[in-house]
């Protein structure tokens, strides 16, 4: 006998994604437009109803229980789902085309160049969402992503974009309140920022031929724009990503003591379903992707070769 789907309460669905999304009843009733006692009164009657408990509740706020956490996941990218299909059939004076992309690659890359495209292309409009890490097309919620990759996702079209290198970085009041940096072996002195998770830095440590260095202190933090700020700040060491932290280093910003760059065996990668370039504006948005991804690495170069290639993982 087939079981009774059991309700599925939307209005409350989404509250709860508001809520979970801003980590706060109060924010996710102003958002809505309704009182916090009914953001509240919804959330407990989803606890009620599914048996589970969603938030903790603290004196000043509220925090998602791993039940929580797993079930906003879901709700975010269902609700992103019916936003990029009602996107791409209602009819409006623009086109719109929906794009996922990390924080680094928007940050240095895209977003200074959002100017050139809509001269370009005044009739598209893009719609950019953050992009989680893709695994493969179940989890492509946009007409378009750029993700960081070896190109081999299942279901998918990939185009590579961009090759980056990994250099450490430091900012120069670091580099004076730590007693000079001249030498590799220098770096067991300073604190280290990790993108991500530890691999990089293992991987250049190799290619200094410092392999299991130990680090004074160390911090491993995802966001890779918060690792560059972090570093400016003189919080540590990171491996720069390069070209998109060029500008500080010319700025004096940061300083680039050692000419060993690893090279990660992945890329940035545009990704699309098979067949959206039927499509003119998503067929425009690529083009266009490609052809500055072309001119840029025309104009790239870098200090010199690396010795080697090195794993990748976290951008």
């Amino acid at each position: 006998m087939r079981r009774k789907r059991q309700r599925l309460p939307l209005n409350a669905l989404r509250t709860f994604e508001a809520a979970a999304r801003l980590q706060s009843f109060k924010e996710a009733a102003d958002e809505l437009c309704v009182s916090a006692t009914t953001v509240s009164n919804q959330i407990r009657q989803l606890e009620r109803d599914w048996g589970c408990l969603l938030f903790v509740r603290k004196t000043r706020q509220v925090v998602l229980t791993d039940t929580g956490l797993s079930l906003s996941r879901v709700v975010k990218t269902a609700f992103d789902s019916i936003s990029a299909e009602i996107e791409s059939h209602v009819a409006t004076s623009k086109k719109s085309v929906t794009l996922a992309v990390g924080p680094i690659f928007a940050s240095r890359w895209l977003i200074p160049r959002l100017a050139g495209f809509r001269r370009r292309h005044p009739d598209i409009e893009l719609i950019l969402h953050h992009g989680p890490r893709i695994t493969s097309s179940a989890n492509m919620t946009t007409a378009i992503a750029v993700d960081w990759g070896r190109g081999d996702w299942a279901g998918l079209e990939s185009q590579r974009l961009l090759d980056i290198r990994y250099a450490p970085v430091v900012s120069p009041d670091l580099v004076k309140e730590r007693g000079g940096i001249t030498k590799p072996a220098d770096l067991e002195r300073f604190p280290i920022l990790h993108q991500y998770d530890r691999t990089e830095w293992n991987a250049w440590l190799d290619l200094a031929k410092l392999p299991g260095l130990a680090f004074a202190e160390e911090t491993v933090i995802e966001d890779s724009n918060v690792v560059v700020q972090a570093a400016i700040d003189g919080q540590g060491v990171a491996l720069g990503i390069f070209p998109f932290v060029q500008r500080e280093i010319e700025t004096g910003q940061l300083l680039r003591p050692f000419e060993i760059e690893l090279a990660p065996t992945r890329s940035f990668f545009l990704l699309t379903r098979p067949g959206v370039r039927e499509s003119r504006e998503i067929a425009a948005v690529c083009e266009w992707f490609e052809r500055e991804a072309e001119a840029y690495r025309a104009i790239m170069s870098f200090a010199k070769t690396p010795n080697k290639t090195g794993a990748g993982s976290g951008l």
